[in-house]
């Protein structure tokens, strides 16, 4: 396949091309990741979260920087809410970090969430393979912004940041028992305002409540401004300190491990979702089932385990 050879040169048409054959599902999809997947493994994925305003694309800006100025390669997937009309990112590239627009060691992709409520779209995946089997060496995936339901971005990242500003107040004990539990370092933008100290020493307290983590694992918390670029050099040194004692420990080869396997599930799982739609004809009879259930002319689990059982001595299951 023509495509996987220039993508794996580094070629950014191609690697534009390949993401829009995995986002629009494409008949070539499976062959590609397939065809890319030897080329992988190699990338660092760090997963940005945050409610929207936290400053999150200004993070990664300057964190774009500090790469680039130690001659690496960065890409950018940032995860943008859909249009209702469209179906496409209501932020595009153009909106954001336009300073690194011209650079060829980076690539910015705005993707469109397109319903997906994990605060990912769901081409992410694909989209981490193309750019780790064209060579980048860091990958950063920024989330839309839409509170706790952003812990999926956990199924795909090695290091997650969280990032939070001063005068959220009681919306951290709301977060706590999700997207405040995937984190494994907290950044406290916006230090310049009133209640930064504060906010870190909730943050602090939260910690001392949670289970006990071993020093691999043990979240920092930093201080920065990256409107005036205060202590984001800092900020860059300590996540990849922090990916290092990951390494060591073994906890990244246990996180992408757990990856591979969520991978899998998920392919299976759309799999059997074909099946189900091509012999069921879903499609077609889902209204009519729906009027039988509403009428209470059949049972719902009564209904399906009939139906499973039917596709079972098909041999289709």
């Amino acid at each position: 396949m023509e495509l996987i050879k220039r993508i794996t040169r580094g070629n950014t048409r191609a690697i534009a091309r390949g993401i829009s054959v995995i986002e629009n599902n494409s008949d070539t999809k499976e062959e590609l990741i397939d065809g890319l997947y030897p080329f992988t493994g190699k990338a660092q994925i760090i997963g940005i979260t945050g409610s929207p305003g936290a400053g999150k694309s200004t993070i990664v800006d300057r964190i774009i920087q500090f790469e680039r100025n130690n001659n690496k390669k960065i890409a950018v997937i940032a995860v943008d809410p859909s249009s209702p009309f469209s179906g496409g990112a209501i932020l595009g590239d153009r909106l954001r970090m336009q300073t690194h627009a011209t650079d060829p060691g980076v690539f910015i992709r705005s993707m469109a969430s397109r319903g997906y409520l994990g605060g990912i779209s769901a081409a992410t995946s694909g989209a981490i393979k193309v750019f780790d089997a064209a060579g980048f060496d860091t990958i950063i995936i920024e989330t839309i912004g839409v509170g706790q339901t952003e812990v999926e971005v956990i199924e795909l990242a090695d290091l997650i940041i969280l990032t939070l500003v001063p005068g959220m107040g009681d919306e951290i004990q709301a977060m706590k028992a999700g997207i405040m539990e995937i984190a494994d370092l907290f950044l406290v933008n916006k230090s310049d305002i009133d209640g930064a100290d504060r906010l870190k020493s909730e943050i602090e307290y939260m910690l001392m409540l949670g289970p006990e983590n071993d020093k691999a694992h043990t979240p920092q918390i930093k201080l920065v401004s990256a409107k005036n670029n205060s202590g984001t050099e800092e900020l860059y040194n300590t996540m990849f300190k922090q990916l290092t004692l990951f390494k060591e420990s073994g906890l990244l080869d246990k996180r992408r491990k757990e990856r591979i396997k969520m991978e899998i599930e998920h392919i299976f799982i759309d799999k059997l979702k074909d099946i189900l739609n091509t012999r069921l004809n879903l499609k077609e009879n889902m209204g009519i089932w729906i009027e039988k259930v509403y009428n209470r002319e059949i049972r719902p689990y009564n209904f399906v385990n009939k139906k499973m059982e039917n596709l079972k001595k098909e041999n289709l299951l």
